[in-house]
C-alpha cells in the first residue's frame, strides 16, 4: 500500500512518498522525499495520507536538523536504472560535513571521464532529496551545481552540515 505525507522543515514542506513495509524502521519504505517546487516533483495520486507511517523518518529529519543525526537509518525502496542506482549508492558513501565532485564520483565509480554527464544526470535524478545526499556533490571548482530542490536549499544544507561557512549579511 502506497502512503504519504507532508511535514515541515527548515527546507519548506517536505512530501514524502513511501510503501508500507515490514522491514522497515517504522514499517515504511521511503520511495522518494521531494521539497515544494522541486523539479520533477511526484505528484501523489494513489493511497493514502498517513502521517504516522513516517513517524520514524519524520524524527529522524527532525534530528538532522536539530544537528543530532549525521546519517539517516530508513529504508528506500526508489525506482530507477541500475546505473541510477549505482550512482546513488556512492551517493550514500559521501560522509555529513563532505562534499565532492562530479568528476571524483565518476572516478570513485570505475567510470571514464566522459561519462561525468551521465553520473551528474544520475545525481539530478535521484528521488530521495535529503536523506540520499545528493547535495553533497559540487562543481570542479567548488560552485553549486544543480539541485532539484533549489541551489539556495543546497547551500543550506552545507551549511548546516559544515561543509560551507555561513555568509554574513
Amino acid at each position: 500500500m502506497r502512503v504519504h505525507t507532508v511535514i515541515d522543515s527548515p527546507l519548506g514542506q517536505l512530501l514524502l512518498v513511501g510503501e508500507e513495509s515490514g522491514t522497515a524502521p517504522g514499517g515504511t519504505a521511503i520511495t522518494s522525499l521531494s521539497v515544494q517546487g522541486m523539479k520533477k516533483a511526484p505528484v501523489v495520486h494513489e493511497g493514502r495520507h498517513d502521517a504516522a507511517a513516517f513517524a520514524e523518518a519524520e524524527r529522524q529529519i527532525r534530528s538532522y536538523f536539530a544537528g543530532e543525526l549525521t546519517m539517516f537509518q530508513l529504508e528506500f525502496t526508489p525506482s530507477g536504472t541500475e546505473f541510477q542506482q549505482q550512482v546513488w549508492g556512492a551517493l550514500d558513501a559521501i560522509p555529513y560535513g563532505a562534499t565532492t565532485t562530479y568528476g571524483k564520483l565518476t572516478e570513485r565509480l570505475g567510470l571514464p571521464r566522459e561519462r561525468v554527464q551521465a553520473v551528474g544526470g544520475a545525481v539530478g535524478a535521484n528521488p530521495l532529496l535529503l536523506v540520499r545526499p545528493c547535495h553533497r556533490v559540487i562543481g570542479a571548482d567548488g560552485s553549486m551545481r544543480g539541485y532539484a530542490g533549489g541551489v539556495e536549499r543546497k547551500v543550506q544544507l552545507l551549511t548546516h552540515e559544515g561543509a560551507l561557512q555561513p555568509t554574513l549579511i
